[in-house]
């Protein structure tokens, strides 16, 4: 990939919809180039955009983070039938003390069980840890990659989608309307689906579209994923970060690593784990800094199990092909 490629990737981090003129405006790059580039990484599945209902803000479920471990030879074809979960919402290959990870979604916490007789019958299978995600401190929209300038980021953030999620601040969920699933599901195949398009499939006016997409926008029901494995954008390691923390500790370690650099991903959870973090780092040098500089310093720690991410097959109900590129997410 060109850089201007990865600058245009970077930009859909930042806002999945901004439109090519405000991709250019922002990179300073013509418009006809920035528009012919990014509609061939779109058609080339180097990067997808989907709308992604934040189940937790909508009372649609909460997430569990599970854990397996196998017998030696069968990883892939567990990781495979993991995947295949309709309530798997991310799924990965790991190094270290399990095997896979998945982020499954349940609509209550009494249905956790089901999940794990359903993994548990997968053949070879032999052991299972689940954690329950209490409260997110950042999510993965709001992560932005060092490749863009504060400029850029300015400019692609100027009168679009809300950029503080205030994942603590909410108490009761949302209530969705029938039309606003419906304008969801249009959205989960295509984050960039315009409001003609999103007015067509749903039967309603297009003001009215684009009033009910700015409204679950600003509710913090909806969000926009941008898609893409993250040594396109220069991060050739991937991680996901169990860490036991001090009770006492915990806001604050939440808080100092939701800020850093590296986390794509912060959550608390119930279980021997209290905190969860995914985050991506330059190359395998990085690592052992990381370790000893960022997380070692970290006040309450008890704990850390880090592990890296050697094959996605699911991200954010996007199943991840095996030449490591999002499928259309359309075709799910």
């Amino acid at each position: 990939m060109s850089e201007a490629d990865r600058r245009i990737v970077a930009a859909l981090q930042v806002n999945g919809r901004a439109s090519w003129r405000k991709v250019a405006t922002a990179l300073d790059v013509a418009e006809s180039t920035v528009t012919r580039r990014g509609q061939q990484l779109l058609a080339d599945r180097v990067v997808a955009v989907t709308g992604v209902l934040d189940h937790l803000r909508c009372g649609l479920g909460i997430s569990v983070y599970m854990r397996l471990r196998m017998r030696p030879g069968h990883t892939p074809r567990v990781a495979r039938a993991v995947a295949g979960s309709p309530k798997a919402r991310f799924v990965t290959v790991l190094t270290g003390t399990f095997d896979v990870a998945a982020e499954v979604v349940v609509e209550r916490h009494h249905d956790i069980v089901d999940v794990i007789n359903a993994f548990e019958a997968i053949d070879n299978v032999v052991d299972i840890e689940s954690l329950v995600v209490i409260r997110k401190f950042s999510a993965f929209e709001e992560w932005l990659p060092a490749t863009l300038s504060a400029r850029a980021v300015d400019v692609l953030r100027a009168g679009s989608e809300v950029t503080d999620y205030a994942h603590r601040a909410w108490t009761e969920p949302e209530q969705l309307t029938e039309q606003e699933f419906a304008i969801a599901d249009v959205l989960a195949g295509n984050g960039r689906a315009t409001y003609a398009t999103i007015a067509a499939r749903t039967g309603v006016s297009e003001s009215t579209a684009g009033r009910r997409v700015e409204s679950l926008v600003e509710r913090g029901c909806l969000r926009f994923r941008t898609v893409f494995e993250p040594p396109v954008l220069g991060y050739a390691v991937e991680y996901l970060l169990w860490l036991s923390v001090d009770p006492a500790q915990l806001e604050e370690v939440g808080m100092i690593l939701a800020k850093h650099p590296a986390s794509r991903y912060v959550a608390a959870a119930t279980g021997p784990h209290n905190l969860i973090v995914q985050g991506v780092l330059p190359g395998y040098g990085d690592l052992y800094p990381y370790t000893t500089d960022v997380v070692g310093r970290l006040r309450g720690l008890r704990s850390a199990d880090l592990a890296m991410q050697v094959q996605v097959l699911k991200r954010a109900w996007v199943p991840v092909d095996d030449d490591g590129k999002p499928r259309d997410p359309g075709a799910r």
